[in-house]
């Protein structure tokens, strides 16, 4: 094959160019443009832009488009050096008629004139550049003439909300718990020495009084009177509270006749012993306190002794008595 060459020299009067031509082998050229036809459809990539020229803020569509459907690779889109046009969306890779479409939507805000380089592309890991695309952006014009002028206008607040208060709403609603709480835990009515006794079990309330009896020391006071006064209530209110009796109104003589006419008529079988010794304490008991008698020390000591005894000697028969009504049930 014979080239194309040129020879240029100068003279004292005139330049002068000579040219010579070669003549080229018709078979060699289609030989040549055959190949580079093979190599071009081989894995072609062309674009795709909707236009180059957009105003500030539009958005247009960016297609690379690869005449391939496999073993092709799109790499991350390369922006313009100054990244003024940035990625709206990046849409999914599109196949069709044998082709492979990346689309991308792009925008920007800041006018001029930009360059979206060259992608590559990589086909069967052989690398394909597409060609360089200018994008002008172009600034919304503002006619200043026709368009009236306004003074700035006042900042205006923003309107509330009920959403604005709900903090506090929330705020108030557990303030108001809370005081009530407090309210009803110092001014609900606190229940009397009485009404706490009446919840604890007769047995054991009246056990309970006999060590507070004791704790108080009035025999050592010489507050005998107050003292058989207690000692006979706590036997009384034990009586009452365990058997059903009305002994707190009753007399002495009432109360005896009454818990004997019960045992002889019931299954209690309250020994003769515990009767005697309630009646006992009962009558020494009124004599202090009507009497104005004063047993001796040994005597109070007995009498405290017998009120316990005959506290726990009508517990357990009671107790017996309820096991064999069940029984017989």
């Amino acid at each position: 094959m014979k080239f194309l060459f040129t020879r240029t020299y100068n003279t004292k009067n005139s330049l002068r160019t000579r040219v010579g031509i070669g003549t080229a082998s018709l078979t060699s050229l289609f030989v040549l443009l055959f190949l580079l036809t093979g190599l071009m459809a081989n894995g072609q990539v062309s674009t795709k832009i909707d236009t180059t020229k957009i105003r500030i803020g539009e958005q247009f569509n960016y297609e690379i488009i690869v005449d391939q459907t496999s073993d092709v690779r799109f790499p991350k889109l390369e922006l313009d050096s100054l990244n003024r046009i940035g990625v709206v969306t990046s849409h999914k890779i599109d196949s069709l008629r044998n082709q492979l479409i990346k689309k991308y939507t792009l925008t920007s805000f800041d006018s001029g004139r930009y360059v979206l380089p060259g992608q590559e592309i990589f086909i069967k890991n052989k690398k394909y550049l597409t060609d360089d695309v200018i994008i002008d952006v172009a600034t919304v014009p503002v006619d200043t003439i026709k368009q009236p002028m306004f003074h700035i206008k006042e900042i205006e607040n923003e309107p509330y909300l009920f959403s604005d208060y709900l903090n506090y709403f929330w705020g108030l609603i557990a303030a108001l718990v809370i005081i009530g709480l407090i309210l009803y835990f110092v001014l609900r009515d606190k229940p009397t020495e009485e009404e706490i006794l009446s919840r604890i079990p007769p047995f054991d309330a009246a056990k309970l009084r006999l060590k507070e009896l004791d704790g108080k020391k009035l025999i050592s006071q010489n507050k005998i009177k107050l003292y058989y006064v207690e000692l006979t209530d706590i036997v009384r209110t034990f009586i009452e509270r365990e058997l059903n009796i009305p002994a707190l109104e009753s007399t002495t003589d009432e109360l005896i006749d009454t818990i004997g006419d019960f045992n002889a008529s019931s299954k209690l079988n309250i020994p003769l012993e515990t009767l005697e010794k309630l009646q006992k304490l009962l009558q020494e008991a009124d004599l202090v306190k009507f009497a104005k008698s004063k047993p001796l020390q040994n005597e109070i000591s007995l009498h405290r002794t017998d009120a316990e005894g005959i506290i726990d000697t009508l517990h357990p028969i009671k107790l017996e008595t309820k096991e064999e009504g069940d029984d017989g049930e």
